[in-house]
């Protein structure tokens, strides 16, 4: 069963978790790695845990693994074995499913939700390059090497029996069709893919997000099409070009509005986050359903998107008062 179905049936809106990396970050530690938050599932996985769990106490139904940059490439230039490497990427949804678990334990956390998701993070070839090109998407490679490289870890994570897959951050077409290609004949494994985007009608690789919505359209166990990690003033027109040509749900989760340095990798300029949660009402309203933040977003984002989600469900008689 489509794992998102009854969330959207239930409140209308299922509510992402926020921003993995910079939130470590704000909390003290130094991400600047080229396996970025991943190397936390080596040296420091209560860290992970704990942003997993402030996103739960803030609202979120769906937390994302810290698989965004965990590949076998990356982790065995460390040193570690194919097989360590398989368990280090299949620990991240461990750690998320038992976060959750923990959470729903407590009965207290229970009124007026579902038990919340797990997405195991896939994130594009350029998040492994660490050099920013899941900015750009001009990697010069084929369908069959995309294939490949995401081949095993796709599975790893499979394994690992997360709810969905959360393929994410993706800033060219032809990688969305090599995950799709990958998930074509698992019929039992949803996914959901994001693009990155650099304005309001085109992804960052210049090609136009209609068409890639309608290319994703077709595929079965792609549950929801949207945009990640992109500049939150371009979410609004983004929806709307999606709408144009698909009824799937529309998954939108913004970064704070600054602009990544893949040199110093830190983000430049001012983020908007505090402004977020009033954004994504509007972005609810334009025909988003599937809604969290990226980079620069926090736990309060979450908690304040929470909070209109649940007077929206009162007003309209979804969720008991």
């Amino acid at each position: 069963m489509n794992p998102i179905e009854p969330f959207l049936k239930k409140q209308n809106v299922l509510i992402l978790d926020g921003a993995f990396g910079t939130e470590l970050e704000r909390q003290g530690y130094d991400i600047n790695d080229p396996l970025w938050s991943a190397t936390f599932l080596m040296h420091n996985p209560r860290a992970v845990a704990k942003v997993h769990e402030d996103y739960l106490k803030a609202g979120a139904d769906c937390v994302t693994s810290a698989s965004y940059q965990a590949t076998f490439e990356g982790f065995m230039k460390r040193g570690v074995s194919r097989e360590e490497a398989k368990k280090l990427i299949q620990s991240s949804v461990r750690i998320a499913q038992e976060t959750v678990a923990s959470f729903w334990a407590d009965e207290a956390n229970r009124k007026d939700r579902l038990k919340p998701l797990v997405a195991a993070s896939v994130g594009p070839y350029g998040a492994y390059l660490a050099d920013g090109s899941e900015f750009r998407g001009n990697y010069g490679l084929s369908q069959e090497m995309l294939e490949a490289f995401h081949a095993d870890r796709l599975e790893a994570l499979i394994e690992a029996k997360p709810d969905l897959l959360a393929c994410e951050t993706i800033p060219c077409l032809l990688e969305a069709k090599a995950l799709a290609s990958l998930l074509k004949n698992r019929p039992n494994v949803y996914a959901w893919i994001s693009f990155s985007a650099k304005d309001g009608k085109h992804i960052n690789s210049g090609e136009s997000i209609q068409e890639c919505a309608k290319v994703l359209n077709t595929c079965e166990n792609i549950v929801a099409i949207g945009i990640n990690c992109t500049a939150p003033q371009y979410i609004e027109t983004l929806i709307e070009q999606i709408r144009a040509v698909t009824q799937k749900p529309i998954i939108v989760y913004p970064n704070g509005g600054a602009t990544y340095n893949a040199l110093s990798k830190t983000w430049d300029g001012v983020s908007q986050s505090g402004m977020h949660a009033k954004m994504a009402y509007t972005w609810y309203q334009k025909g988003a359903n599937i809604i969290g933040g990226c980079c620069q977003t926090t736990p309060e984002d979450i908690a304040q998107i929470a909070r209109w989600v649940k007077y929206e469900g009162e007003k309209n008689g979804r969720i008991a008062q």
